[in-house]
């Protein structure tokens, strides 16, 4: 009777680890969720349900633990392969569902790529706000050379200069209505991926992206609308 219990308790909770959904997309827990107030079952529907078949074209699969990466890189998701990998150290769904939104753009821009940046209107975009970025920081004192802010590609010596030198605090102030987030400031790739977010996060709100990064947002519209072409 106990070792049926046991073997029915392990058999749930392996269905529980590894599922499809019904689009098909493969659900793997290699690591536990660490706050198991957080139901990835349903973040992972609620991500279905707010983005369009054609965006999610590109995610295969959904990888939840920790990862080399993580460390090595000072992030708590990435996209690769067709697979997001996600952390299982989550605050609550919201979180786990930012996460997962942010890491889909990654697979937006490669099935996507020319569609978003060919015309090179989001990346002029980026670069003024780069260009507008290096010259308050130089007024403040934050004296880094020209040549980081000049370079749209993610660098992690920028990352850091961004994230330690100055702080996302303060770096939030100074951006306030310029990018929609200090994490944009990073690169060409997360100005795109952190515009993506707010517009499928926040469907209602979009007053402020639209101010905030016009180009983008036109960019973001357009390929919401690619289906209904």
């Amino acid at each position: 009777m106990l070792r049926n219990y046991i073997q029915k308790r392990q058999q749930m909770r392996e269905q529980k680890d590894n599922f499809y959904t019904a689009s098909g997309i493969h659900v793997y827990t290699k690591d536990q969720m660490v706050n198991d107030l957080v139901d990835l079952e349903g973040v992972v529907s609620e991500l279905e349900a707010k983005l369009p078949d054609h965006i999610r074209d590109g995610v295969e699969m959904v990888i939840v633990g920790h990862f080399n990466e993580f460390d090595e890189r000072g992030i708590n998701a990435f996209y690769k392969d067709g697979a997001l990998y996600v952390s299982n150290v989550q605050d609550d769904d919201e979180d786990l569902l930012d996460d997962l939104i942010h890491e889909t753009a990654h697979s937006v821009e490669e099935q996507y790529g020319m569609e978003i940046y060919a015309d090179q209107k989001i990346k002029q975009e980026f670069m003024r706000k780069r260009e507008h970025l290096y010259n308050v920081l130089w007024k403040m004192g934050f004296k880094a050379p020209k040549e980081m802010f000049a370079d749209p590609e993610y660098s992690q010596e920028f990352d850091e200069f961004l994230h330690q030198d100055i702080g996302y605090d303060k770096l939030s102030e100074i951006l306030k209505g310029i990018m929609i987030s200090p994490y944009a400031a990073t690169s060409l790739r997360e100005y795109f991926a952190t515009a993506f977010t707010d517009f499928y996060l926040y469907p209602d709100s979009h007053s402020y992206l639209q101010r905030v990064s016009p180009e983008v947002y036109k960019k973001l519209v357009e390929l919401h609308q690619l289906d209904q072409a």
